[in-house]
Formats: structure tokens, sequence, C-alpha cells
């Protein structure tokens, strides 16, 4: 039976050229579990907001789009509000009240549903979630991870036929965005509801996904399962087939023929007959951190203690670290371990109450903004709207040199390099708030590179971007730091921090436990490390990037 079937359906944002969609035919049967993905602004943010009319953007739409065989507009809101259920990206944007017990609630006493049914809907979904043991807490306090299992729990309390879902992970770390995925899929196979949603981290939701459709410049250009959706873009040389999972880029890079391996498992048996007999030397882990490094040093923070509150338990616990000049640090770990907080610290928008931070060999928090961040410090935060006040995405880059003593052809030349580097060349008459998050982020970057700053602070630098951008992204960051650019990044993208970074640390409870070169760092890990690590460690544990693996299978005689 089909729930949606969207018919010619093309979309165009007021004085727009392009149309955003374009001339998309869909059919999603009940209980379906189906993705969506493509490069930044392809267009998957504005076909999920036309499934749910409440969220629907303004614009001109030809075409249409049925729900349970009748025009969706035929529907009563009501019956919209509880059975299309919408997730959005970022959990803050979702969150209505300050309890956990009371958002379970909300949605049920806004339908008008009695007492008994109420709490009847919010035990159910507090024990089916897990959510007993935080469930009289303050929103405030909880984890990225919690706030959107919470948006997901009071979604489901309203029991809908289908589950929109808008990057839900994209602010998760690995084991959290693993256990958000689990339990979609579990809502799926257990309840028959259907879900759609659109995501960039491929490796976990794929092997659960029963359709992949793939979308460019608003059009569909692949619709099938998982597997035969990605060897049609291998097949077409498409930049998105480097956002499929590992296993089946490995399998491309060796020449592996079909069928490509899709999980971990199904790579790990193809590896092992792709290399059955072949002796192959297992090079040894170092874990010792203690490697000698004479550069100068270009932050250092030493004993520090850092609480929000007076009366509120400490975030950061005795921390003490020491970033390099010239140095690429990546920085991993859970959602509410202090990443950001200590990027907050070394920008000096945040003062600890014990410790000290040096930037440069000066406290950030006593030094004037304008010659700490202009030609010094660039910070990219993990909400890139905070960056934009203008009207215009121009305008915007513009204001950022504002202050600068250039000539207008030095001034203007300087934006085209950016602009050009960030394909933002489409987008420069559009308002910040109108991009998708992978554009904005792009957006937010190309700020923050205007300052040419010495030092960058980056705060989720991919969240939201395609694997191809994230190539682009990481080839600049590389570059830059070749030229001696400091850059400190804060990731959930475990695959990016091993591709690119030098050095990685592991925050947990408010403090580095671990820290080593990059690949000493991941080899041998469980979960903190790369699909193409957990696909090949027991032949060789150093090999941690999809390259090494590939390496690995060509070096083999």
């Amino acid at each position: 039976m089909e729930i949606y079937r969207i018919e010619n359906l093309t979309f165009s944002f007021p004085e727009q050229e392009n149309s955003a969609l374009s001339s998309i035919d869909l059919s999603i049967r009940s209980g379906e579990f189906v993705t969506i993905c493509g490069k930044s602004g392809c267009g998957k943010s504005t076909l999920l907001r036309h499934l749910k009319p409440a969220l629907t953007p303004h614009g001109r739409r030809e075409g249409e789009i049925l729900y349970r065989g009748k025009t969706i507009g035929e529907w009563d809101a009501r019956t919209l509000a509880s059975e299309i259920g919408y997730v959005l990206q970022s959990p803050d944007n979702q969150i209505v009240t300050d309890k956990v017990w009371h958002e379970l609630a909300f949605g049920l006493e806004s339908l008008g549903f009695d007492t008994p049914t109420i709490r009847l809907r919010v035990a159910e979904m507090a024990s089916f979630f897990g959510i007993q043991t935080w469930f009289r807490r303050d929103v405030a306090e909880l984890s990225g991870g919690q706030k959107q299992l919470l948006n997901l729990a009071s979604v489901m309390a309203m029991h809908p036929a289908v589950l929109v879902l808008d990057e839900p992970t994209s602010q998760l770390d690995p084991i959290a965005a693993a256990e958000f995925l689990g339990t979609l899929s579990k809502i799926n196979r257990e309840l028959g509801t259907t879900i759609v949603l659109t995501e960039h981290r491929l490796e976990e939701v794929l092997p659960v996904s029963d359709r992949l459709i793939v979308l460019d410049q608003g059009s569909v250009i692949a619709d099938d399962t998982p597997r035969a959706a990605g060897e049609k873009l291998q097949r077409l040389e498409h930049p998105m087939f480097r956002s499929m999972p590992s296993p089946m880029r490995i399998h491309a890079g060796v020449g592996g023929g079909t069928p490509a391996p899709l999980t971990v498992k199904e790579g790990r048996q193809w590896l092992d007959g792709v290399l059955a007999g072949t002796p192959i030397e297992k090079r040894e882990v170092d874990h010792r951190s203690d490697k000698e490094d004479k550069r100068p040093v270009a932050i250092e923070l030493k004993d520090v203690w850092f609480k929000f509150d007076k009366h509120a338990p400490d975030t950061i616990k005795d921390l003490s670290l020491k970033v390099r000049e010239g140095q690429f640090f990546g920085i991993v770990g859970g959602n509410g371990t202090g990443k950001t907080t200590t990027l907050s610290l070394i920008s000096g928008i945040l003062k600890p109450y014990r410790g000290k931070i040096r930037v440069g060999g000066e406290d950030p928090s006593q030094a004037r903004p304008g010659k700490l961040f202009r030609g010094r410090l660039g910070v990219l935060p993990q909400n890139p709207q905070a960056l934009f006040v203008k009207k215009t995405v121009e305008l915007d880059l513009l204001e950022m040199l504002a202050g600068e003593k250039l000539s207008a052809e030095r001034k203007e030349e300087r934006i085209r390099e950016v602009v050009r580097f960030a394909e933002l060349e489409s987008l420069l008459q559009s308002h910040p708030y109108d991009l998708s998050g992978g554009e904005q982020q792009r957006a937010a970057l190309a700020k923050v590179l205007l300052l040419e700053p010495t030092v960058l602070l980056l705060d989720e630098p991919t969240k939201g971007l395609d694997g191809f951008f994230k190539e682009k992204l990481g080839e600049l960051l590389k570059r830059l730091n070749e030229e001696g650019k400091t850059i400190v990044m804060v990731s959930h993208d475990i695959e990016f921090c091993a591709k690119y970074a030098e050095e990685c640390a592991m925050f947990f409870d408010g403090s580095v436990i671990s820290s080593n070169q990059t690949a000493e760092f991941f080899a041998g890990n469980s979960f903190y490390t790369t699909s193409a690590n957990r696909m090949a460690r027991h032949l060789d544990p150093m090999a941690v990037t999809e390259e090494e693996v590939i390496r690995l299978c060509r070096t083999s005689p």
C-alpha cells in the first residue's frame, strides 16, 4: 500500500530562477525505510518539508503530493499533526518545554488527549526509549544524544504512521548516532512505522534501509536498494559515491567486481577472500604518547577547571593540553564531555576559575578582540548561523573586511577566492538563513577564512557536508596546515579526523584521557575508529584509512 505518492513535483523559492526540486516522481510504500542523500543544497530538506504541510516552505509549487490516496492538502491539520511525525536536524530547535516528562506529554496535550491516555503513552514511550532514569530531569541538563532521543520519543507518543527525519544524527557522536539509528530500525521493524530520512552519515543507516534515493540539483538520479544505488553512482562516477560506506568505496578502489560489500561484516568477509593465503606482516600499535615534538607551543592549557555556574558541576576538570605551531589537532569524544567548552575557553569567550590558558603566549580572555581575531584566531562555531548578521551571503562576506585597510579591488579579490573555494557563487544573493545546513557551513567557513587566521578553531566543520565537499574541505585544511596554520578541530566525524588530523585526543568527563599520533590513536579501538580499521584490523591494526586498506590489497602478491 502506498502511503505517499509524489507526482511531477517542481518547487522554486521566491525570487529564485533555478528550481529547488524538479519533476520529482516518487512512491513510498507503507512500512518502508527510505534514506535520501545528495550533495549539500540538492533539495533534500526541501523535499522532506513538502511531506508535512505545516513545514512546507513558501514558494512556487507544481505537481501533486498524495497521502494515503488523497491530496495532502485535503487532510485536516489534526490528522496530519498526529500521523506525520517530523524530527529536525538540531535537537534544540524542536524542544519547547523545560522538563523531560512534560516534553513527552506536550504533543498529546496539544492534540487534546485525556489525562489517562497521556499518562499511559508517556510511560510506554519512556520505557521503550530507556528514558526512565532521566524522566524528571531538566531538558537543559541533557546531552545532544539525549535531546534527540527525547524529540523522537515525543513524536512517537502520538503514534505516527510516518516518521520524517532531517539529518537527525548530524550533532551526535558516533556511539550516540549508532544507538539512535538502531532505535529507528527497531521502530520500523517492530512497529511498522514508515521512515523517510535524509542523512550524510550512511555507514550505519544504509544497512537498515530498504531504499536509497539520491538527489542531484533537485532531481532524482538513483532510486533503488542501497547496494544497487551505490553501484549506479560508481558507474556514473558521480561525486556522491564518495559518501557511500567505506567497504563499498574500498571494494571500488581495489576493483573487486560486484556485488559490493555494504557493511563492515561483508567487507571483512570480502577482504579475507581477496587476501586468502597472502602473508601479511602485522604492524604493531605504539600507544605511547610521549613522542618528542620540538615545534613551539601555539596553544597551552594547564590544570584548567571550569563550570558554568557557581553551584553547577565542573564541565572542565583539570585539563592540560598542548597544541604545537603548524599542528592539525583533532578532538573526539561523546556529547557533553567538554569539547566545545574547551574551544570557547581557548578563544577567550569563557574564562576558567582555575588554571591557565595561553594562545601565542597570551591569555585569550585578556586580549582585545581586534587583536585576538584579526589575522590570528579564527573560530567556526558549531552553529554557523551565529556568524550571520546581514541579509545576503555577499553582504556577510563584505562585513568581515569592513575594518581592513585594503583597496576595493583587493577586497573583491579575497572574496572571490573564498567564494570559489566554498562554491557559493549561486548563493551570494540568498539570505544566509535560507540556505541548507551544509550551505550555511560553507558560508560560515568562508567568513572565517577571510580573517586569514594563523590559528583555526573548528567546531564540527563537516556537519551537514556531503562526502564530495568533505574532501574539498579536507584538502583545503591540509593546504592551510602545510602553509603553517595551526588547526584545532572538534569533530564527531571519525573518518575525517583519521584522514586529515596529525594528532588526535579523546575527551571524557571534562578532560583528555588519551592523545596520540592519528594512526596510533585510532588503531585497535572498537568504536572510536574508522570503518576501514574495523574491516581490516585483524589483518593490519594500523590500517586506519580507506587508502591504507586499498594499498594493503594492491601490494599483496
